[in-house]
C-alpha cells in the first residue's frame, strides 16, 4: 500500500472514520475455496432494474445516499493483511452512481444491454471501493434502466430485494418531504459476523465436520475440468405451468418438499448426461433464520454439498424419498464451507472447487416488483456471482411456472449441450409426475 494512503487510513482508524473487522464466514470462501480469485469479474452479482415514475437525477442520487447511509455493506471495502484480508468499514460514503440520458436510437434493448455489459464487467478496486456501481440510463422522460453491479463479498440474491425496496423506499420518503432518517437495523452486517463467529468455536465446527466426512467419503468428479477465467454464461427455459404445479403434487404425494424434487430429477439428468450414479452438487442456504438481519445487506448465503446416488432400479418416489431424508440431514449439519473444504483437505486450487463442480438451486429469496404512487420498479437478475462450479440450474418460481436457468462454462458445454441436458431435465420430470412408482430404467 502506497504511504499516502498507509497515512490516511490510520487516521481514519483514529479518528473513529473507518473500523477494521475479521472476514465474515461467507466472505472467507471468496478468499480461501473459490476457483475464481476475489477480484474476478464473474464475483459480481449483476442485475437491470428498470423504473417509471418521474424521478430526477438529484432524486436519484438522494435516495441511494439514503441507502448507502442505512446499509453498512455499502460502505464495506477490504484491506490486505499479514494473516488475510480484514473488512473495513468507512462510517461515511458517497452514493456511487453515474447518470445517463439516451436517444430513441440508443435506448433500443440491444444497446442497453450492450452498455449494461460493460458495467457489470469493469472490475472493483476492492481496497478503495465502493464494490457496487449503478448506473440510471434515461431513455425518455420517466423511463428509467438502472443496471447495478455489487461485489458477491457485500452481497447475495437477497440483498437484491432489500436494495430495490430500500431504494424505491427513500425516494418516497424524498417526494414526501421527510426529514428524519430510516431506524437503524437490529443487526448491522459485522455485528452479524461477530455472532457467527462467536457460535463456530472450534469444538461446533468439529461436530459438524464428523457428519462430512463419511457423507463426502470416496465421492468423485463427474468431469475433470480445467482452468478457465471464462466468466459464466446462461440459457434460460420455462417450464410449462400444468407441469410446474404435477411437480407440486407429486412432492406433495411423497411427504418431500418441491426443491427435494426438483433435485431428484436435477441428478437423475445429470446421471443421464454422465453415466455416474455418484452425484455431488452444492446448493445455496440462506442463513437468514434470524428475522434481525432479513433487511440487512450483505453476503450471508451458505453453500451445502448434496450427495445421493443414483439408482435405476428404483422407482422415481423411491429416490425422492431418498433425497428428501439426505436434503434434511445435509442442510441440519450445514457449517461454513471454508471450514468444511478445510476440515475434508480440500483446499481451493485455481479454476477448481474442492468438493463439488455443479449446483443446483431453487431460488426463493425475496425479490419483488415494487409498485407505489408515482414509482414503479422491476428486477431482473444478470449474473448470480457464483463462478464457483462449471454447471448450474437455478430454477424461480414464476407465479405458477418455473424458470429454469442453466449456467455453464462454455469451454466445457456448447449451446447444443445445455439444450440437450434442459431436453434430458423436461424429460425427466414429465415421466416422474406421469408415473412416480415406474422404474427409472423403464422410462
Amino acid at each position: 500500500m502506497p504511504d499516502d494512503k498507509r497515512a490516511r487510513l490510520k487516521q481514519w482508524l483514529a479518528s473513529g472514520e473507518a473500523r477494521l473487522h475479521p472476514l465474515t464466514f461467507p466472505q472467507r470462501e471468496l478468499w480461501e475455496a473459490s476457483p475464481a480469485p476475489p477480484g474476478d469479474a464473474s464475483n459480481h452479482i449483476c442485475c437491470i432494474i428498470k423504473v417509471r415514475g418521474s424521478a430526477t437525477t438529484g432524486d436519484c442520487r438522494a435516495a441511494l445516499q439514503l441507502v448507502v447511509d442505512h446499509q453498512e455493506a455499502l460502505r464495506l471495502s477490504f484491506l490486505p493483511g499479514k494473516d488475510g484480508p480484514l473488512q473495513l468499514v468507512r462510517r461515511n460514503a458517497e452514493a456511487n452512481v453515474r447518470f445517463r440520458d439516451l436517444s430513441p436510437a440508443d435506448g433500443q434493448p440491444e444497446a442497453i444491454e450492450e452498455q449494461a455489459r460493460e458495467i457489470f464487467c469493469e472490475p472493483f478496486d476492492l481496497l478503495q471501493g465502493p464494490l457496487y456501481r449503478m448506473e440510471v440510463i434515461r431513455r425518455s422522460e420517466g423511463d428509467f434502466v438502472m443496471p447495478l453491479a455489487i461485489h458477491h463479498a457485500i452481497a447475495d440474491g437477497w440483498t437484491l430485494g432489500i436494495f430495490v425496496r430500500d431504494l424505491c423506499g427513500a425516494y418516497l420518503q424524498r417526494a414526501m418531504g421527510a426529514k428524519e432518517t430510516p431506524p437503524a437495523l437490529p443487526l448491522s452486517y459485522t455485528g452479524w459476523g461477530a455472532e457467527e463467529g462467536a457460535f463456530w468455536t472450534p469444538p461446533e465446527l468439529e461436530k459438524r465436520a464428523a457428519f462430512w466426512r463419511p457423507a463426502l467419503a470416496g465421492s468423485r468428479r463427474l468431469w475433470n475440468s480445467s482452468s478457465s477465467p471464462e466468466p459464466l454464461q446462461h440459457r434460460v427455459f420455462e417450464l410449462p405451468m400444468e407441469l410446474a404445479k404435477a411437480a407440486r403434487r407429486v412432492a406433495k404425494r411423497t411427504g418431500a418438499t418441491l426443491f427435494s424434487t426438483l433435485l431428484a430429477v436435477f441428478q437423475i439428468t445429470l446421471f443421464k448426461r454422465t453415466g455416474e450414479t455418484d452425484i455431488v452438487v452444492g446448493s445455496p442456504v440462506a442463513n437468514r433464520a434470524k428475522q434481525a438481519v432479513r433487511e440487512t445487506m450483505g453476503y450471508f448465503s451458505g453453500v451445502v454439498p448434496l450427495r445421493s446416488e443414483v439408482d435405476p432400479a428404483r422407482t422415481f418416489a423411491e429416490s425422492l424419498r431418498g433425497v428428501q431424508q439426505m436434503t434434511v440431514d445435509a442442510f441440519a449439519n450445514a457449517m461454513p464451507f471454508a471450514e468444511l473444504a478445510r476440515s475434508l483437505g480440500e483446499p481451493g486450487a485455481p479454476g477448481r472447487n474442492p468438493i463439488f463442480e455443479v449446483r443446483f438451486a431453487l431460488q426463493n429469496h425475496p425479490v419483488p416488483d415494487i409498485a407505489m404512487p408515482g414509482l414503479s420498479a422491476q428486477l431482473r437478475m444478470r449474473s448470480t456471482g457464483t463462478p464457483r462450479c462449471d454447471l448450474a440450474c437455478e430454477i424461480t418460481e414464476k407465479g405458477e411456472a418455473l424458470e429454469v436457468v442453466w449456467l455453464f462454462r462454455p469451454h466445457l458445454f456448447s449451446l447444443d449441450d445445455i439444450g440437450e441436458l434442459n431436453r434430458i431435465f423436461h424429460s425427466v420430470l414429465v415421466a416422474a409426475c406421469r408415473a412416480p412408482d415406474e422404474r427409472l430404467n423403464a422410462q
